[in-house]
């Protein structure tokens, strides 16, 4: 096998290389190492071939697919983001560079990606009404309800708060910022590549990533990168609205394998055209369970619920990981309680260690 891992410097594709490298694979990294994001210089074994370049480069990426048989498309900007003003950059980095990757592999006639994508498609999870039990598809949140303290979504035709539910792939897409919009986009481009060159593509929509190597916090980093990085500056977490905001949190290792998993569907032709999976954990936790987790495990201040919110936040959402399970053979190794202690001691990207 000969992958190339675009992104592969960043925190989710450096352990795909590492799950790689472990298969015997041969392992090519494309990677701009743009110095906001990697302040110290990354370091690979010394089998990995490394190509420095922006996938929005069509000359370089053509260049780096030269005697590839797979793409693991990584590169994105992620996170919610300053303000729209960051739209330019995400359409850029995500939806661009996405279309000048796949136009590359067509040249190439390199008909096999997995696709980076993200929870974030679904905008809010999935809930059921709490008087019939049927599934029920909630508005934006209300101001008004925030400000009182109510976080949970009502039905918009009862006015009832719902009760949440575990979403799976059949849900319907509903992008609800610019990264989530873009997100949305490269799975289209992909399904579009597949269906127009008769190759194959998969979509790993990841949920809530955490482990070694993650970004310190920034705008644009996850949750649990910020508590964790309050705790190293010897500060509380901060937890937003009451905490108990549901979530597939999963450790970088189980994604890694969920990438491996695809790559290897695909090299044996167990899928065709274009297919999404969640990849999430079986447990379901709240934001408040990750502080407190990292709190104890960093023997640091408690976290401080806050109360405060920020409008166009997403209250629940949870994976249903059952058809990666059954179709590809994947599910989590990493316990909650296992990968939050680790995590807790593992130094963030750009940290000495």
């Amino acid at each position: 096998m000969r992958l190339l891992v675009t992104g592969g410097a960043g925190f989710i594709g450096s352990h795909i290389v590492d799950a790689a490298l472990a298969r015997g694979w041969s392992v090519r990294v494309m990677d701009s190492l743009d110095p906001g994001l990697h302040p110290r210089p990354p370091l690979f074994d010394p089998q990995v071939e490394f190509v420095i370049g922006d996938v929005t480069d069509a000359a370089t990426v053509d260049s780096a697919l030269q005697g590839i048989d797979t793409v693991c498309h990584q590169s994105a900007k992620v996170g919610l983001g300053v303000s729209f003003a960051d739209a330019p950059d995400y359409i850029r980095n995500n939806d661009y560079a996405t279309a000048v990757l796949l136009a590359a592999m067509e040249r190439r006639s390199i008909t096999r990606l997995v696709l980076a994508s993200s929870m974030v498609v679904y905008g809010e999870g999935a809930y059921t009404d709490s008087e019939t039990g049927l599934p029920a598809r909630p508005g934006p949140r209300a101001e008004a309800d925030l400000r009182a303290g109510i976080y949970d979504p009502r039905n918009p035709e009862t006015g009832d708060v719902l009760v949440p539910a575990m979403v799976t792939e059949e849900a319907p897409l509903d992008p609800r910022n610019v990264y989530a919009a873009s997100k949305v986009s490269q799975e289209h481009l992909a399904a579009a590549w597949a269906r127009s060159t008769g190759s194959a593509a998969v979509a790993l929509r990841y949920h809530n990533v955490y482990g070694p190597r993650m970004p310190r916090d920034t705008p644009y980093a996850g949750v649990a990168s910020l508590f964790r990085s309050a705790l190293a500056r010897g500060e509380a977490p901060r937890v937003f609205e009451d905490g108990a905001q549901r979530r597939s949190f999963i450790h970088v290792r189980d994604v890694a394998a969920a990438n491996i998993a695809a790559v290897n569907s695909l090299s044996s032709g167990g899928i065709g055209g274009f297919r999404a999976y969640n990849v999430g954990a079986d447990e379901v936790r709240t934001i408040g369970d990750v502080a407190a987790a990292l709190s104890r495990f960093s023997a640091g201040p408690a976290p401080i619920v806050t109360g405060e919110y920020r409008l166009g936040d997403v209250r629940h959402i949870t994976a249903s990981s059952e058809r990666i399970k059954a179709e590809l053979g994947w599910a989590p190794a990493v316990g909650f309680s296992d990968g939050m202690q680790e995590f807790a001691a593992a130094p963030l990207r750009g940290e000495p260690g």
